[in-house]
């Protein structure tokens, strides 16, 4: 490999062995956070109120609707840091990655503030009523002013992975699930702060992913460097041309899973709270899959910027691999672990009847949402992220409401789970056979380059070199 793009650790060696490193360690991360919003929801369960785990669940919808923004911007920044180094530019990748976090932070912090003054309206359109819908609203109301501090986190860790540090990646959300683990009894038992003491815990948990994400890129990768106003210009471009279909893309989730959850309420608050610890249960147990979208995107964009598509193709059939590898893996773990899991939280009635549902043939299901996933990362990082965008809006609009709508009139709560299952098969399978056509094309054709970027160009180089 040449000196200039030495950066670019993924042009070389055996890329099975890139992709379940990069997927393992990103998943370390990503599970740890999610475990902590599972232990969250058992001491919420210790407290025996129903209304506080629906309340939860009905917030957690939402939340994730917030979360899908900053997905999407640390998509852009992780694809375009990705490519620059595979191409060789680590200035350009520099310049991209300063850019993508002012950016990101900036419009998270006007999305939060939009969401935030709509909290009660929004609650509301998931299901959540009466003293339900007051708990969700409160615990939102802390929660989601931290969102521009999440992002700058998650957009750093991107930027991490798209250098191939995955490790120090994973450690920024490590160390956040460290805090949320050590305040969260503190804070909802010791001080008898409930639903406030979990939401205080999550806020502490976001700054501190965002402090370690951020701090590695300054001590090992040039730091950040305010980039003259023409190159700040110029880099809005190539950011928005894959971080809104990315974030669009993204929103589709919360959408589809706003409407399950909605779905859900007309089968009662036990139904509501297993779909609830569903929910915290499925990262869990699947982060690794979830991780696998992100640590394969650095993969695939190095080499297409080197222009490998042979390898480029290899990457994405070998992520599939790893992805059914490890759900039939994981399928059978929860399979043997269903009482274990239900005695948790002494789940009872329909509660029980979830739980048992997903760790079964729901869970062997879940390769399919894999499936998905990887092929988004290979849209994003091919130059046609808006072929993701269309995927997933199709699979949480046509692939949700009219089968989870049939799914609940055949089998009543079970049925909505069932049909959202249903809808990731099928949308699964066509993300697939799109992706590697997509692929066989040779991805998309090269961007026109945008307004001032020779002058932007120049001046960046410039102000480096002084």
């Amino acid at each position: 490999m040449s000196a200039h793009n030495s950066s670019a650790k993924f042009l070389s060696g055996n890329l099975f062995a890139h992709v379940s490193i990069m997927s393992l360690t990103a998943s370390v991360g990503l599970m740890a956070v999610f475990l902590v919003d599972f232990i969250d929801m058992i001491f919420i369960a210790m407290l025996g109120k129903a209304e506080l785990a629906a309340a939860v669940g009905y917030a957690g919808a939402i939340l994730f609707f917030t979360t899908s923004f900053g997905i999407g911007m640390a998509i852009a920044a992780g694809a375009l840091v990705a490519r620059a180094l595979g191409a060789g530019d680590v200035a350009l990748a520099q310049s991209r990655a300063t850019t993508a976090l002012i950016y990101g932070f900036g419009f998270g912090a006007v999305f939060a503030a939009t969401v935030w003054a709509f909290l009660a309206p929004l609650a509301q359109l998931v299901g959540a009523s009466g003293e339900t819908l007051d708990l969700a609203v409160h615990y939102l109301a802390i929660i989601v002013p931290s969102l521009p501090f999440l992002m700058l986190g998650m957009m750093g860790g991107a930027i991490l992975r798209a250098h191939g540090d995955a490790r120090r990646a994973m450690m920024a959300t490590i160390w956040g699930g460290v805090v949320n683990a050590v305040l969260d009894p503190i804070l909802i038992f010791g001080l008898d702060l409930e639903l406030t003491g979990a939401a205080l815990a999550s806020v502490a948990a976001r700054l501190t992913i965002a402090y370690f994400a951020l701090r590695p890129i300054l001590r090992h990768y040039g730091g950040f460097t305010l980039p003259p106003v023409l190159s700040f210009l110029a880099d809005l471009r190539p950011i928005l041309a894959i971080a809104v279909p990315a974030i669009l893309t993204q929103l589709a989730t919360p959408v589809g899973q706003a409407w399950v959850t909605r779905s859900m309420a007309a089968y009662g608050e036990e139904a509501v709270a297993g779909m609830a610890i569903v929910g915290r249960l499925t990262p869990v147990a699947f982060g690794v899959i979830f991780a696998l979208s992100g640590a394969i995107g650095p993969i695939i964009g190095q080499n297409f910027g080197a222009k490998d598509h042979a390898r480029v193709r290899r990457a994405f059939l070998d992520g599939v691999l790893f992805c059914g590898l490890f759900v039939v893996g994981m399928t059978v773990l929860l399979y043997l672990l269903r009482p274990f899991i239900a005695g948790l939280f002494s789940a009872q009635g329909v509660t029980l009847t979830l739980v048992y549902l997903f760790c079964g043939p729901l869970a062997l299901v879940f390769f399919f949402n894999g499936l998905l996933f990887v092929s988004n990362a290979a849209f994003n990082n091919l130059g046609q992220p808006f072929t993701s965008t269309w995927l997933n809006w199709g699979r949480h609009t046509l692939g949700t409401v009219p089968l989870v709508a049939l799914g609940g009139w055949l089998f009543g709560a079970p049925g909505v789970l069932i049909g959202q299952a249903v809808g990731g098969l099928i949308f699964g399978l066509l993300a697939a056979w799109m992706a590697l056509r997509v692929i066989a094309r040779g991805g998309a054709p090269a961007a026109p380059r945008p307004p001032f970027a020779r002058q932007a160009r120049l001046m960046s180089l410039l102000h480096l070199r002084r």
